[in-house]
């Protein structure tokens, strides 16, 4: 395939692919190699969004029974932690004396002898996760560099790896077909691994989600789209339906690290309690409501929050700005000066804005009382009456700008929650 692009923001951007392809692709190459004899420089598979690849196997180590080959993760041009990560997938045959493959005395007779490579390679014999049909069994498990599953409402079992039910069914197919191709009929072990995610594991959302020990194993249609919100928004609503399932149905939310630290360090809330919802305000709402929860209270800086005053629920800057103009309309509705109203239009942060509002006693309160009952009107709105919701505004200069009518006692109610663990 060459390759692919798509148009966002006015940019050309090219599509990448996930590390479930990436893993199917090394453990095709490494099937081949095991029971056909035949050295694999590139294999060529079709994705799940009907994508046909053709991906070069940059390393592979052979023997008599077993296989490693390593696939190299291309994000394109999305922002990904795990881009340009060697993926492995070792394919093995059952040891001779080991009864065959699934039998969990392997692993064991592989300590007992001191073998501490095969020890690790059988530590999980059994699998993860298994296919059988047709006198084939595979096994396949997760090894250094795949996160473990430790909480609930994820799509993989806790205690399994995290290799998501796409991938897994592409390693499936793809090492099932070259056991047709054989006529192999028995066990074979497959055991991905991604050393390297070790590395950048605490950059991603994994430990948020309750995924420790490495990345995890995606992807739904075998393709990363550049820039995508989906993905983020999937992982969003993990969060919430892991903490809703948990019992917490009155949710503390936050876009992002700033807020986050406001949360723990300036109101004692401690940090981790809050849900990241980054630009997506209306869909974390939205979210919230389907997942079943029964309260939000949404804390964030007036440089985004700000925005929710004018209905704009996706607060990233290339979707809406608007915030100069919200301070400036309800400064002039308060009876801020011409001049100071086109002062306030040409300031480039919120603090600057509030800034020329102080320069007359009251003025700021004012307006951020306009603003904050503007902001209440747009999310309730948005949340429909299935879902209470109430906003803190603060900027890191100023502290708490504003607050909706019910958030105080939100507040509390977390407060007394955090004291009482």
């Amino acid at each position: 395939m060459g390759d692919s692009y798509i148009y966002k923001n006015q940019k050309k951007l090219r599509w990448g692919y996930t590390t479930g392809t990436c893993a199917a692709a090394a453990s095709l190459a490494a099937a081949v190699m095991l029971l056909q004899g035949r050295r694999m420089e590139q294999v060529s598979l079709t994705t799940p969004k009907g994508v046909r690849l053709d991906l070069e196997v940059e390393e592979m180590d052979i023997k008599e029974n077993c296989v490693c080959c390593g696939v190299r993760k291309d994000a394109g041009d999305d922002p990904d932690v795990t881009d340009g990560l060697m993926v492995y997938s070792q394919v093995r045959l059952p040891d001779a004396d080991s009864g065959g493959a699934g039998d969990a005395r392997e692993a064991g007779n592989a300590r007992e002898a001191g073998d501490n490579t095969d020890a690790g390679d059988n530590r999980n014999a059994c699998g993860d996760y298994v296919y059988e049909k047709d006198g084939l069994r595979l096994n396949l498990s997760g090894g250094v560099g795949v996160g473990r599953v430790t909480r609930w409402g994820l799509s993989c079992e806790v205690g399994k790896a995290a290799i998501n039910p796409v991938p897994r069914q592409m390693i499936f197919e793809q090492v099932a077909g070259v056991c047709r191709e054989a006529g192999f009929k028995g066990a074979l072990s497959i055991e991905i691994r991604v050393p390297e995610a070790l590395k950048v594991a605490d950059k991603t959302f994994n430990s948020r989600l309750g995924i420790h020990g490495g990345i995890s194993i995606l992807g739904t249609s075998g393709m990363v789209e550049p820039m995508s919100e989906t993905a983020l928004l999937d992982t969003i609503r993990l969060e919430l339906r892991q903490r809703i399932r948990n019992g917490e149905k009155n949710l503390l939310v936050t876009p992002g690290n700033y807020g986050e630290n406001f949360v723990g360090t300036v109101l004692g809330l401690g940090l981790g309690q809050a849900v990241k919802c980054s630009n997506f305000i209306g869909s974390t709402i939205d979210m919230a409501v389907e997942e079943g929860a029964e309260s939000i209270l949404l804390i964030g800086h007036g440089g985004k929050l700000i925005k929710l005053a004018a209905g704009i629920m996706n607060t990233h800057s290339s979707w809406a700005d608007g915030r100069m103009e919200i301070l400036a309309a309800h400064g002039a509705a308060c009876g801020a000066k011409r001049e100071m109203v086109e002062q306030i239009l040409e300031a480039v942060t919120v603090d600057e804005g509030l800034g020329l509002l102080e320069t007359e006693d009251g003025l700021r309160e004012q307006v951020m009382k306009r603003v904050m009952a503007r902001l209440e009107q747009y999310v309730k709105q948005r949340a429909g009456g299935r879902l209470r919701a109430e906003v803190i505004v603060f900027t890191n200069e100023r502290g708490i700008l504003g607050s909706t009518t019910g958030a105080d006692d939100m507040l509390l109610y977390f407060t007394d929650r955090i004291s009482n663990r």
